[in-house]
């Protein structure tokens, strides 16, 4: 600080804090509509994603799919996107303004501007128990990125090819058949599965520790729309020591897809696209 406080500095610091968004115009999480499909789930599809790299999916919109811990405590970084169009995807940004910094049953994973609309609800969390802990910290965060080689390279200078940005631009060339360079500007700030991260109360800096997943855990969403994701399985393994190198055991990550019985979601159907009328104005 080289500024010395004014003299009505705890008056200003001492305003109430306001919560930026009223949500309760949002439509509701129906848990009784979801239960009742996830009481007929048939699991059709299953895709693996071997540690330090990763895989794309598909999930038709009305499906289910869950991200499972299978061998070891493990992380995994998660894009979405509209299966018919990469241009809609995650808006990790506004889902975090809307629902909070971390996310779990009942709290949907939105796309950006200008479609604005749900691209996933999340129907169950194994996790749920661990709230927030003595230091801040939570599951499931929409606050950090992902880790990346750009980043890795200006504090390191060295080139490390497999941090999950670099997993999922493989993974993302590789599913749609372009360059490396067509499919890397699609990749976008993720959803950190089974990470426990926050900020830390003395400096407010991003800080992650050991995963509480273990395996047998999972976190199930229900697809709005039909999507196209890409998981990787973090080089950070659980997140409770080094990151962006090879120095840490990793695990699998596993993506289930699951399709419920006909009938089983009575009154559902796909979000539209958000109603505002783009004309900003003029």
């Amino acid at each position: 600080m080289t500024n010395p406080a004014p003299s009505d500095a705890q008056q200003r610091r001492s305003q109430p804090a306001i919560v930026c968004y009223q949500v309760n115009q949002l439509p509701a999480f129906d848990p009784s509509l979801y239960a009742q499909a996830r009481d007929s789930l048939t699991k059709i599809d299953e895709v693996i994603v071997a540690p330090r790299d990763a895989a794309t999916f598909t999930v038709k919109a009305g499906q289910f799919f869950r991200i499972v811990s299978v061998e070891g405590s493990q992380v995994g970084d998660l894009n979405l996107w509209n299966a018919h169009d990469l241009n809609e995807r995650f808006f990790s940004g506004k889902t975090r303004q809307l629902h909070a910094t971390h996310v779990s049953t009942g709290d949907r994973l939105w796309s950006n501007l200008p479609s604005m609309r749900p691209l996933a609800t999340i129907t169950h969390d194994t996790l749920d128990w661990y709230g927030f802990d003595e230091d801040g910290g939570g599951v499931h965060d929409v606050i950090g990125t992902r880790c990346d080689p750009y980043t890795n390279y200006q504090l390191n200078g060295v080139d490390y090819h497999y941090c999950c940005h670099s997993n999922l631009t493989r993974a993302l060339a590789a599913h749609t058949q372009t360059s490396l360079v067509e499919a890397e500007p699609h990749i976008h700030d993720v959803l950190n599965v089974f990470m426990c991260t926050g900020f830390t109360l003395d400096t407010h800096q991003y800080f992650m520790k050991a995963s509480p997943v273990r395996p047998g855990d999972y976190l199930e969403m229900f697809a709005e729309i039909d999507l196209l994701g890409a998981l990787s399985a973090c080089p950070g393994g659980n997140c409770g020591s080094s990151h962006s190198d090879d120095s840490t055991p990793c695990y699998p990550l596993v993506v289930e897809v699951y399709e419920s019985a006909e009938g089983t979601l009575q009154g559902w159907q796909s979000p539209a696209i958000n109603g505002y009328d783009k004309t900003h104005g003029v």
